[in-house]
């Protein structure tokens, strides 16, 4: 099992099954400028935050080049193809939907069976045949075609192996590596890639495709989420399958009764974090706590006042920015960051270090 066949419990459809690309208009236009120009280039590397559509973009260029130039290429008149979509329906579609295209190969982390999770690399194990792979005549008479995602999770055996690929390229074969921290590839992976860089969506953007794929979740929540997500639909869709806007909510309430501490509030709030199933729910809340005190310390240090996700949390920021010098933010923000890092890694106690958090916010606003 790999990291697509997870992606698919949630609403988000795995990349290899979206038909829907929003945004990122000009990456699609360069690559159906280098197509059309017939140059091609072997190696792409996209790059850009979780959950904007890196993976989606590299099936859907995938799927064009797999079909010769995509539904609208081709024609009777030689029409040049307008676009990089692909009807559903199309042959090359159901297949790399399916998995079953032979001549596209992708590279993901695959999962561990004995740790019952995913690997936390890509192993050599995984790239052993990528060189082989791309040098054989395409089955189909077209292109073969290699999508890493994502490149920044290789280990240094694998990605050497990847290397060897580009710095050899075969004809009539392309690879498309999928970067979310591309500072982590090796210098040279990077020089013999063309590289495109996609950026955040607008908040309008994830809205619709929530709509899209949740349509159950009211407009305002959609809204909320989009604000939360800050461009990434999958983000944006990773926090309502674990009740994240709620969990947001709470933990805003909780953080504007400060300096006045709800006690009884926090432990009931805390205690949904301690059983052992509830590692995702205690990840989202701490990364949404991480998040809140970013801003806070942001508007403290520009007097910005950043936009507000849910009603009440703008006077919260503004009484506690007004209520300690910044570098008082910044000095509990990190020690509350050491403090979340230490018990996800250690397996600590969960609900006290939750409560331990607040204390520390109350403390600093009292003295």
């Amino acid at each position: 099992m790999a990291v697509e066949e997870q992606e698919e419990e949630g609403a988000f459809p795995a990349p290899r099954r979206n038909a829907h690309f929003v945004g990122h208009i000009d990456a699609e236009q360069t690559v159906l400028d280098a197509w059309n120009s017939k140059r091609m280039h072997h190696a792409w590397l996209l790059c850009g935050p979780r959950g904007v559509g890196k993976a989606t973009l590299a099936y859907r260029m995938a799927r064009f080049v797999l079909s010769g130039g995509g539904d609208q290429g081709g024609g009777l008149f030689g029409d040049v193809p307008k676009g990089l979509h692909i009807d559903p329906e199309n042959p090359v579609f159901r297949r790399v939907a399916g998995g079953g295209h032979g001549d596209l190969k992708v590279i993901e982390r695959q999962y561990d069976e004995k740790k019952k999770r995913l690997q936390g690399e890509i192993t050599v194990d995984s790239v052993r045949t990528v060189g082989s792979f791309m040098s054989k005549t395409a089955a189909e008479g077209g292109w073969r075609i290699v999508i890493v995602d994502a490149a920044d999770e290789l280990n240094r055996n694998a990605a050497n192996a990847i290397l060897k690929v580009l710095e050899e390229p075969p004809a009539n074969a392309m690879m498309v590596l999928i970067a979310h921290q591309p500072g982590r590839l090796l210098p040279t992976i990077r020089s013999r890639c063309r590289r495109m860089n996609l950026g955040a969506l607008e908040d309008h953007q994830v809205v619709e495709l929530l709509g899209r794929y949740c349509p159950d979740i009211d407009l305002g929540d959609r809204d909320a989420l989009a604000g939360l997500a800050e461009g990434s639909i999958g983000r944006a869709l990773q926090l309502h399958d674990v009740g994240g806007l709620e969990l947001y909510t709470e933990m805003v309430r909780l953080l504007a009764a400060l300096p006045d501490a709800d006690v009884l509030a926090q432990h009931k709030f805390a205690e949904r974090f301690s059983p052992a199933d509830r590692d995702a729910a205690f990840a989202t809340v701490t990364d949404l706590l991480h998040w809140w005190l970013g801003r806070l310390i942001r508007f403290a240090a520009t007097g910005q006042a950043p936009r507000e996700v849910i009603e009440g949390e703008l006077p919260a920021m503004q009484r506690m920015a007004a209520a300690q010098p910044l570098d008082q933010w910044i000095e509990v923000w990190e020690k509350i960051s050491e403090l979340m890092s230490a018990t996800r890694g250690l397996h600590l106690d969960r609900k006290q270090a939750l409560l331990n958090a607040f204390f520390m916010l109350e403390e600093t606003m009292r003295n």
